[in-house]
């Protein structure tokens, strides 16, 4: 499998180069040359396998000749030995046809362990083999960034700084990141949004020396380890409930588009998805733009929700990509208005061809606060504030009532107790292995929203 650039001015190159390039040279991002098909026989074949089972079947073409079979079969027993569920993302049964499919299992009880257990382990297996150290790099607006720490905590040849926004995460979220004490570990809240963070973390990768002395290497869903990780619960959720020979449509609380994107992705390669739906909070520029084709940027309003209070969606780029033909001058042309004036619009063709696969609705506070007090009330479990985003919209969205909708159940309610609480009157509790959470010491530094400050910051740290 070779990669390319979605603004096409680089090379193709090779899944181990593409995992550690992060975001191309020319300020694309990574996509497979061609998307790897199975048909519905060949997906036939994986009903009633193990996740560990159906995941080596799917990543497999991706990851080529880079990692040989018993490889890769190794890497992803490890990083789900330690999940809490046998299923790793088991469904629970809402209604007769409605599903929440949860992805809270991993160590710390959010989706994104799903792929950055794994993404660690492949850093680790490569920096050996080739005898270097790197910097990862990443930005995070509250799960990425302890899901990462975990995953890299203590591992040789890597250091992780992680960039936060500053009093815009809920305790928990910060906690599971600030009180790591492994010395590879560096925590930075940075004085301004996630946007804000994001915006240095790509412009840290787009300094070419700086990038170069650290070894930069990125964690964020920029990287295409992380969107093909993620594609597996989908095709995993879609057998369960009778595919490949009936549609499934899924409801996927959205920030930076890379979750709804693997189940793009998984329709790419053969799936039978009716439907994606795209839920935002308030941070609504995702809806806006499949409801009318204008990308265009807001504020970044502070929500009950914080790991989707997001304006700007790096992973867009990669739709765009297919969108427009696989013509990466025509996304870098786009991509530059976005820049230049925080604003572009689609032709009507993409437009079009966005809307035949995608739907998207804007979940305000209070109707995310009603849908967790609601989804209480019908099923006695509590969830997270995300996905009683993803519910809501669901429900307003879904085109075929025949059709199964399984909703992403994206993160543990606990880690978001305060909203939880306010809505339902009870108090979400952490599990056992993280209940002293709350008295451990943290360890971070806060930086101003200043590329130079971060740079100097990340020079004065120990080396990996």
């Amino acid at each position: 499998m070779r990669y390319v650039s979605t603004r096409g001015e680089v090379p193709a190159c090779g899944f181990e180069d593409a995992l550690f390039a992060g975001l191309a040279a020319d300020g694309g991002l990574f996509v497979p040359a061609h998307w790897p098909r199975f048909d519905r026989e060949a997906l036939a074949t994986l009903q009633g396998q193990s996740y560990q089972q159906v995941a080596l079947a799917v990543l497999r073409p991706y990851v080529g000749d880079a990692l040989t079979r018993d490889q890769l079969a190794a890497m992803i027993d490890a990083a789900y030995a330690g999940f809490g569920h046998a299923a790793i993302a088991p469904l629970r049964q809402l209604a007769a046809n409605d599903w929440l499919l949860e992805l809270f299992h991993g160590p710390t009880l959010a989706f994104k362990d799903v792929a950055l257990q794994l993404l660690g382990r492949l850093f680790e297996h490569f920096l050996q083999a080739r005898e270097r150290a790197i910097t990862i790099v990443g930005a995070t607006s509250g799960d990425t960034g302890s899901a990462a720490i975990n995953a890299c905590a203590g591992r040789e040849r890597m250091r992780i700084v992680i960039l936060h926004p500053a009093g815009r995460v809920s305790e928990v979220q910060r906690r599971q990141m600030t009180t790591v004490t492994a010395a590879n570990v560096h925590n930075v809240a940075i004085e301004g949004s996630f946007d804000d963070c994001q915006a240095l973390v790509k412009a840290l990768f787009g300094d070419a020396a700086f990038r170069e002395r650290q070894n930069l290497a990125a964690v964020n869903s920029i990287n295409w380890g992380r969107i093909m990780a993620q594609i597996v619960y989908y095709v995993t959720a879609a057998l369960a409930l009778g595919g490949p020979w009936r549609q499934i449509a899924f409801a996927v609380p959205t920030g930076n588009f890379g979750d709804v994107y693997a189940g793009y992705a998984a329709a790419r390669m053969g799936l039978p998805i009716a439907q994606l739906i795209v839920a935002t909070n308030q941070n609504d520029i995702l809806a806006r733009c499949i409801q009318t084709g204008s990308y265009r940027a807001g504020t970044v309003m502070p929500s009950i929700s914080p790991s989707m209070d997001i304006q700007v969606a790096s992973n867009f780029e990669r739709l765009l990509y297919d969108l427009y033909d696989q013509d990466g001058t025509a996304v870098a042309t786009l991509m530059n208005e976005f820049a230049r004036i925080r604003a572009c619009t689609l032709t009507p063709d993409a437009h079009g061809r966005l809307c035949e696969q995608f739907a998207a609705a804007r979940v305000d506070e209070a109707a995310t606060a009603a849908e967790l007090a609601a989804s209480f009330r019908a099923t006695g479990q509590l969830i997270d504030p995300h996905t009683a985003v993803g519910l809501h919209a669901g429900r307003l969205c879904r085109a075929n009532p025949a059709v199964p909708l399984v909703a992403l159940a994206t993160a543990h309610p606990a880690k978001f107790p305060d909203a939880v609480e306010a809505a339902t009157g009870i108090a979400p509790q952490l599990p056992a292995r993280l209940a002293n959470l709350m008295n451990l010491p943290e360890r971070y530094a806060t930086l101003p929203n200043d590329m130079a400050a971060l740079e100097a910051h990340i020079e004065a740290l120990a080396p990996a």
